[in-house]
Protein backbone atom coordinates (compact mmCIF):
# COMPACT_ATOMS: atom_id res chain seq x y z
CA UNK A 1 0.00 0.00 0.00
CA UNK A 2 0.92 3.72 -0.73
CA UNK A 3 2.50 5.65 2.29
CA UNK A 4 0.29 9.19 2.27
CA UNK A 5 2.30 12.07 3.00
CA UNK A 6 0.81 15.76 3.97
CA UNK A 7 2.45 18.12 2.24
CA UNK A 8 1.76 21.92 3.63
CA UNK A 9 3.63 24.90 1.87
CA UNK A 10 2.07 28.57 0.87
CA UNK A 11 4.68 28.17 -2.46
CA UNK A 12 2.74 26.89 -5.34
CA UNK A 13 6.28 26.09 -6.72
CA UNK A 14 7.35 24.02 -4.02
CA UNK A 15 4.10 22.38 -3.70
CA UNK A 16 4.49 21.33 -7.49
CA UNK A 17 8.10 20.25 -6.53
CA UNK A 18 7.02 18.05 -3.87
CA UNK A 19 3.90 16.37 -5.73
CA UNK A 20 6.58 15.65 -8.48
CA UNK A 21 8.87 14.57 -6.65
CA UNK A 22 6.63 12.47 -3.86
CA UNK A 23 4.54 11.01 -6.36
CA UNK A 24 7.53 9.74 -8.85
CA UNK A 25 8.49 8.25 -5.60
CA UNK A 26 5.19 5.64 -5.37
CA UNK A 27 3.87 8.17 -2.51
CA UNK A 28 0.04 9.34 -2.48
CA UNK A 29 0.39 12.99 -2.16
CA UNK A 30 -2.13 15.25 -0.22
CA UNK A 31 -1.37 19.47 -0.56
CA UNK A 32 -2.19 22.02 1.65
CA UNK A 33 -1.71 25.70 1.41
CA UNK A 34 -0.73 26.81 4.81
CA UNK A 35 -1.47 25.75 8.55
CA UNK A 36 -5.04 26.65 8.73
CA UNK A 37 -5.80 24.43 5.52
CA UNK A 38 -3.55 21.91 6.71
CA UNK A 39 -5.39 20.99 10.07
CA UNK A 40 -8.69 21.18 7.84
CA UNK A 41 -7.38 18.28 5.48
CA UNK A 42 -5.54 16.20 8.33
CA UNK A 43 -8.65 13.78 9.13
CA UNK A 44 -9.82 13.02 5.97
CA UNK A 45 -6.21 12.73 4.48
CA UNK A 46 -4.82 10.65 7.28
CA UNK A 47 -0.90 11.11 6.49
CA UNK A 48 1.86 8.31 7.10
CA UNK A 49 3.90 11.29 7.78
CA UNK A 50 3.81 15.56 6.86
CA UNK A 51 5.91 17.52 5.44
CA UNK A 52 5.64 21.45 6.60
CA UNK A 53 6.99 24.91 5.72
CA UNK A 54 7.38 27.13 8.96
CA UNK A 55 6.68 30.87 7.42
CA UNK A 56 3.05 30.61 6.00
CA UNK A 57 0.07 33.29 6.88
CA UNK A 58 -2.82 32.55 8.89
CA UNK A 59 -1.25 29.92 10.69
CA UNK A 60 2.66 29.04 10.50
CA UNK A 61 4.41 25.84 10.77
CA UNK A 62 5.17 25.93 14.71
CA UNK A 63 0.89 26.45 14.98
CA UNK A 64 0.06 23.77 12.49
CA UNK A 65 3.05 21.20 14.24
CA UNK A 66 1.27 22.13 17.59
CA UNK A 67 -2.26 21.36 16.32
CA UNK A 68 -1.04 18.19 14.81
CA UNK A 69 0.34 16.97 18.13
CA UNK A 70 -3.07 17.81 19.94
CA UNK A 71 -4.55 15.65 18.06
CA UNK A 72 -4.25 11.80 19.99
CA UNK A 73 -4.48 10.39 16.82
CA UNK A 74 -1.73 12.07 15.16
CA UNK A 75 0.98 12.17 18.37
CA UNK A 76 3.06 9.76 16.53
CA UNK A 77 3.03 10.71 12.89
CA UNK A 78 6.24 11.72 11.80
CA UNK A 79 6.64 16.01 10.62
CA UNK A 80 9.49 17.14 8.67
CA UNK A 81 10.09 20.71 8.63
CA UNK A 82 11.07 22.06 4.79
CA UNK A 83 12.00 25.66 5.01
CA UNK A 84 14.53 28.19 3.94
CA UNK A 85 15.21 29.01 8.16
CA UNK A 86 18.31 26.69 9.31
CA UNK A 87 18.06 29.16 12.91
CA UNK A 88 19.23 27.11 15.70
CA UNK A 89 16.57 28.67 17.87
CA UNK A 90 13.77 28.19 15.47
CA UNK A 91 15.00 24.50 14.87
CA UNK A 92 14.36 24.08 18.64
CA UNK A 93 11.28 25.14 18.71
CA UNK A 94 10.41 22.86 16.05
CA UNK A 95 11.46 20.06 17.84
CA UNK A 96 9.66 21.27 20.86
CA UNK A 97 6.26 22.01 19.15
CA UNK A 98 6.75 17.99 17.95
CA UNK A 99 8.94 18.03 15.25
CA UNK A 100 10.80 14.79 14.15
CA UNK A 101 13.13 16.52 11.63
CA UNK A 102 14.84 19.42 9.48
CA UNK A 103 14.79 19.87 6.12
CA UNK A 104 16.69 23.13 4.43
CA UNK A 105 15.38 24.33 1.09
CA UNK A 106 16.17 24.37 -1.81
CA UNK A 107 15.40 20.10 -1.23
CA UNK A 108 17.70 17.51 -2.80
CA UNK A 109 14.79 15.11 -4.00
CA UNK A 110 16.55 12.07 -3.29
CA UNK A 111 17.49 13.31 0.25
CA UNK A 112 13.72 14.06 0.96
CA UNK A 113 12.61 10.90 -0.03
CA UNK A 114 15.46 9.10 2.03
CA UNK A 115 14.18 10.99 5.41
CA UNK A 116 10.53 10.17 4.40
CA UNK A 117 11.79 6.71 4.37
CA UNK A 118 13.43 6.96 7.17
CA UNK A 119 10.93 8.26 9.50
CA UNK A 120 7.92 5.78 8.41
CA UNK A 121 10.55 2.55 8.63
Amino acid sequence: MKKKVLTVDDSRTIRNMLLVTLNNAGFETVQAEDGVEGLEVLEDANPDVIVTDINMPRLDGFGFIEGVRRNEKYRAVPILVLTTESDADKKNRARQAGATGWIVKPFDPAKLIDAIERVTA
